[in-house]
């Protein structure tokens, strides 16, 4: 069986040897033995674990939280389950990429010709950072319905949709600082407000119609 160091594991995976041994001592990485030298040798299973670890810390997981994720994986199926929801994540990933590619390309060669790019290809796959987000939350169809309506709008439609998600955000914490109740009536009436905004985007509760899930977005103590 092949077997690594932590050396030689580290150069491979693109980190530090210190840090596969900060992942042992915390119990997250354990190496599959430890030679009569000291030396610590990874085989398959310890790979295959390093990867798992590898793809949580890079959606921003905790150790601690990583450590938790790979504890629920009671057997194979799970493990299983779970890389094929990374795997989604990384086809998603790279789909924005070819994209982003895309537009890059066509503006050098509009640029080469001496023409002017297309605007909207310019921007083709910078503008869907909240993408790995809502789909993995509410699914893929959910992000496709609402990303088409996104694009939809113009650019200046779009800066006034943000400045309003700022506009009532803010407004929140202005009735948090002034101590006002969430169930007072300007509580009430701003968490109508936002939830109406929500409802504007497809693949959303509000959207749908869906009272109860609208409810859930929003701060405890909404009524309608």
């Amino acid at each position: 069986m092949v077997e690594w160091t932590v050396q030689e594991l580290a150069d491979r995976a693109g980190i530090s040897a210190r840090t596969l041994r900060h992942y042992h001592q915390i119990g997250l990485l354990v190496p599959d033995r430890i030679g009569a030298n000291g030396y610590r040798y990874y085989g398959p299973v310890a790979v295959a674990r390093l990867q798992r670890i590898l793809l949580l810390r890079e959606a921003g997981l905790a150790l601690s939280a990583i450590s938790e994720a790979l504890a629920s994986d009671a057997n194979p199926g799970d493990e299983i389950t779970a890389l094929e929801a990374h795997l989604t994540h990384l086809e998603h990933e790279r789909e924005a990429l070819g994209r982003r590619i895309a537009s890059v390309e066509h503006t050098v060669a509009m640029r080469r010709e001496g023409r002017q790019p297309r605007m909207d290809m310019m921007l083709e796959g910078f503008n869907d950072r909240y993408e790995a987000e809502v789909t993995q939350r509410w699914g893929r169809v959910v992000f496709e319905q609402s990303n088409r309506w996104w694009h939809a709008k113009s650019l200046t439609q779009q800066r006034q949709f943000q400045a309003d998600a700022e506009r009532l955000l803010a407004r929140w914490g202005e009735l948090h600082q002034s101590g006002v109740s969430p169930f007072c009536d300007p509580a009430q009436q701003h968490a109508a407000a936002h939830a109406a905004w929500f409802a504007q985007i497809p693949g959303t509760p509000g959207h749908a119609g869906d009272l109860d899930k609208t409810r859930a977005m929003n701060r405890p103590g909404f009524r309608s």
